[in-house]
């Protein structure tokens, strides 16, 4: 039977080429002559290296006789026109999510709330932990668990298996919901753009154990979280989101601590959820994200 597309379905572009005149007049006249119509539109040119970054969201009207398969086939030379890296997305199919987990649950336990009330549009996949503490929460959910113990000795191997189940699963995209242990280079590399980690913004200057009694002592008066990719370079990967609250002298280390869980679960939140909704951008070592 043949793929036709509905009139409600949902329908996003995603472009990134060198700036230029004429790229949004060629985008929308290929759509229009698609019978599709726009609902969104957001573009952005970067001046500081000449780059060029669009997301559409479509759908066709009427009855006209395309496919998503077609759609994308004739959109080929208009992305070669003008040098596109390019994808065209259906929106009504939910990502693949992948969410790996050490002990602590409040990121966890936030993103399978959103889940459950509707505002991630996502499949969990699987969540992969090294402990076995989150386990119940995991499985009450009728998700998958998967217990991936790490040592000094069987980390190479471990990382393989994650790999497998990556693929096994089709994930689209790997959370380190607070997931406390360091990815080797090449699993780094191999996640490349599709693998978002959550930490505390107090890096690097409080490094370690106990990161919120440190900046208690040191009287700190903000305190907040950074959502971003995850690179080679331990926690300075392009930033997607960050979350921040003032704090002041009345505030104890046991207070920090609960606030930097909520700004946690926050900036995560954001982060997972502008990346499934394909919002954020690869511009070298920042992001470009059209809210």
């Amino acid at each position: 039977m043949k793929n036709v597309i509905k009139e409600s379905n949902r329908l996003i572009l995603t472009a990134t080429c060198p700036a230029r005149s004429g790229i949004v007049a060629g985008v929308s006249s290929y759509l229009a002559n698609c019978g599709c119509y726009i609902s969104e539109l957001a573009q952005f040119d970067d001046e500081d290296n000449g780059k060029f970054f669009m997301r559409a969201v479509f759908r066709i009207e009427g009855e006209v006789d395309h496919t998503v398969d077609s759609i994308r086939a004739g959109f080929q030379a208009v992305a070669e026109g003008f040098e596109m890296d390019w994808n065209i997305y259906d929106g009504n199919q939910p990502s693949k999510v992948l969410i790996m987990v050490s002990k602590f649950d409040h990121c966890l336990g936030d993103l399978l709330y959103r889940l459950q009330k509707g505002e991630l549009f996502m499949e969990v996949t699987a969540v992969v932990s090294n402990h076995l503490d989150l386990r119940p929460m995991v499985e009450r959910e009728g998700i998958r668990f998967i217990y991936l113990p790490i040592t000094k000795d069987n980390k190479a191997s471990q990382e393989e298996q994650l790999l497998q189940i990556v693929h096994e699963t089709g994930t689209d995209l790997v959370v380190l919901a607070r997931y406390m242990q360091i990815l080797s280079n090449s699993l780094c590399a191999q996640l490349q753009g599709r693998a978002i980690n959550i930490h505390h913004s107090f890096l690097p200057g409080f490094k370690g154990a106990k990161p919120y009694h440190q900046a208690h002592e040191r009287g700190v008066k903000l305190i907040g979280a950074t959502a971003h990719y995850v690179t080679a370079d331990l926690d300075e990967g392009p930033i997607i989101e960050q979350v921040v609250q003032r704090v002041d002298h009345s505030s104890r280390p046991d207070d920090l601590v609960a606030i930097g869980r909520e700004t946690e679960t926050q900036a995560l939140a954001r982060a997972v959820k502008y990346h499934i909704d394909h919002r954020v951008f690869l511009d070298g070592n920042k992001t470009v994200i059209f809210r």
